[in-house]
């Protein structure tokens, strides 16, 4: 590799050829503030927040996107340097609705910590007309504030970086705001409601549509049994919220936050993920050896089947007609755990903890209330469960570990993995390989589908046959898939997608990390070998092994996996969208 000799304010450090002023001034232990600046989404020196000083530049250079060159001596905070930050942040604070105090990013936000450091108040000589926007809140996932966009521009690159640009730059001059086409609110373009724009935002322009206070009201109503399920990914994000180390699994610590917010019962959504690969390796098994239609697709990431409704509406047919792990769980608890305790499912509250901003969406789908009600009634992200946690006065590093209760709290390492790309997939080889083969497998690894590459392929062996396997993460790769399968091209048998890239574990209502964390930190590979590293710590690593969904099906869905009683509580079904209303 060819390396370019640079000094940065006087420390020698030797970086790839290619690398940008950012990237060696990262090596030299320097960091230059960004805030419009995302790794590979949004590379466009717009701000001017990291200009800084080179030799053989003119002037002041975006330190972004400037490629350094040999024996380049660079400065990054001289009086200039730092008087122009400072210019900059003072022209932003011009047009920036300041009500910091109660907004939720407060202490979590790029801008606060820059105006922080220096010594930035007010717009000073800037101040003057501020234009002034009403709030969109018109979807169920996120609301937009404009009067707190600093047009930076990330969430327009992550919108596009989905493949759904929804999103853009309207008007001009200081009139310039983001918005969808012709002024429209979200709900009336063809938003997946995944969020990514979200934990791109660098301030509180946009936020979770917050359902706390529906959680509060429900946990302070004494008529209502109140249960909390959480997704397999939470429990390697939510000590984020708290300074914890990326990749920490928190399990313990949540499960005790949980019970101390005062919910009747913490339940695991893992449960149903292994519900879900039963009834999904069911369904794959039936369509391979009955020409059903082929590859299948999984049906676990409300984002990524908004997505297929909206531009796929004629490949309906691919998808699983299985509910999602969090949909399944709602509907056990519904029926089969209501049943049990003698409650009327009616006064029963289900919380779901999410990643994903699109599962506020899901809850609202036809064909999502087994009982006649809800599967769930509310969901949270797991930011919001953070600032529930804090506003309750939980000391969150300091809990003892606890444990899920039972018997809905039970698992297997196949459902740990389902929070990131290619362990929807994985757990569905390892039950899917035993029942073909009609062996218990010990080789229960499947690597080959691992990793955070947007797009993996496969071929596996199994009991005779070549099963072919793709698995996709993020909306671009998603696109692939069904341009391939629409052309009569695809190869594969089994297809696992998710709307956001690296799976669950990077969804839109993870923990917002900023710039100068994601772009030097591989946030995805962390916090997935929090899961992997359970998984491979269990016992029982096979969804049809776990003794709980063994007991649901003797004592509930008798007529068997994939029967009458199962398919009524536990699937779907889905409706072609209109792109444009």
């Amino acid at each position: 590799m060819d390396m370019v000799n640079v000094k940065v304010n006087g420390i020698a450090v030797s970086v790839p050829k290619g690398s940008t002023i950012l990237e060696a001034a990262r090596a030299a232990g320097v960091e230059i503030p960004t805030l419009c600046f995302l790794k590979d989404i949004n590379e466009i020196g717009a701000c001017r927040i990291c200009v800084v000083e080179a030799t053989g530049a003119r002037g002041l250079v975006t330190a972004c996107v400037y490629p350094v060159a040999e024996g380049m001596e660079i400065q990054t905070n001289t009086a200039r340097v730092q008087k122009a930050r400072k210019t900059t942040l003072e022209l932003i604070l011009s047009t920036h609705e300041k009500k910091c105090l109660s907004c939720v990013r407060s202490g979590d936000c790029e801008l606060q910590k820059m105006c922080k450091d220096y010594g930035v108040e007010d717009a000073g000589m800037f101040d003057g007309f501020r234009p002034t926007y009403e709030l969109d809140t018109s979807v169920p996932h996120l609301v937009r504030d404009n009067n707190k966009c600093i047009l930076c521009r990330r969430c327009v690159a992550a919108c596009r970086q989905q493949f759904v640009s929804v999103i853009g730059a309207n008007d001009r001059g200081i009139d310039t705001h983001i918005a969808c086409a012709f002024e429209k609110p979200l709900s009336e373009v063809p938003c997946v409601s995944c969020g990514q724009c979200v934990v791109a935002c660098p301030t509180g322009a946009l936020t979770d549509n917050d359902s706390t206070a529906d959680v509060w009201a429900a946990l302070a109503d004494p008529t209502k049994h109140v249960i909390v399920t959480t997704a397999p990914s939470i429990r390697a994000t939510l000590g984020e919220c708290f300074g914890m180390p990326v990749g920490t699994n928190v399990e313990g610590k949540m499960v005790a936050a949980l019970r101390r917010l005062g919910f009747e019962k913490v339940f695991d959504t893992n449960f149903g993920a292994d519900l879900t690969i039963l009834e999904e390796a069911h369904e794959f098994v039936e369509r391979v050896q009955n020409k059903g239609v082929l590859p299948m697709i999984t049906s676990c990431s409300p984002g990524w089947v908004k997505f297929a409704e909206y531009y796929y509406p004629d490949q309906l047919d691919h998808l699983s007609t299985c509910k999602s792990p969090q949909q399944m769980t709602g509907a056990v608890l519904k029926t089969y755990y209501a049943k049990k305790m003698g409650i009327d499912p009616k006064d029963i509250v289900n919380v779901s903890v999410m990643p994903c901003t699109a599962k506020k969406f899901e809850i609202n789908r036809d064909d999502q209330n087994a009982a006649g009600v809800p599967d769930v009634d509310i969901v949270i992200t797991t930011r919001e469960l953070g600032r529930m946690i804090d506003r309750a006065g939980i000391l969150f590093t300091s809990l003892p570990d606890e444990e899920f209760d039972a018997p809905l709290g039970d698992d297997t390492g196949a459902a740990v993995i389902f929070g990131t790309t290619g362990g929807v997939m994985e757990a569905a080889l390892r039950t899917a390989n035993d029942w073909l083969t009609g062996k218990d497998n010990k080789d229960v690894e499947f690597h080959e589908v691992r990793g955070m590459d947007g797009l993996k392929e496969a071929t596996y062996n199994i009991a005779g046959m070549e099963i072919r396997v793709a698995v996709a993460s993020g909306i671009a790769s998603a696109n692939y898939i069904m341009d391939t399968i629409k052309s009569g091209n695809a190869p594969w048998h089994f297809v696992e997608i998710m709307c956001c890239p690296g799976g669950c574990i990077n969804g839109g209502g993870q923990p917002i990390q900023p710039a100068a964390v994601r772009n030097f930190t591989d946030l995805k590979a962390l916090r997935a070998k929090a899961l992997y590293d359970q998984d491979a710590a269990m016992t029982l690593r096979k969804s049809h092994d776990s003794p709980v969904v063994k007991k649901l099906y003797e004592e509930f869905f008798d007529d068997g996996i994939g029967g009458h009683k199962a398919h009524h509580c536990l699937h779907t079904t889905y409706v072609a969208r209109k792109k444009f209303q």
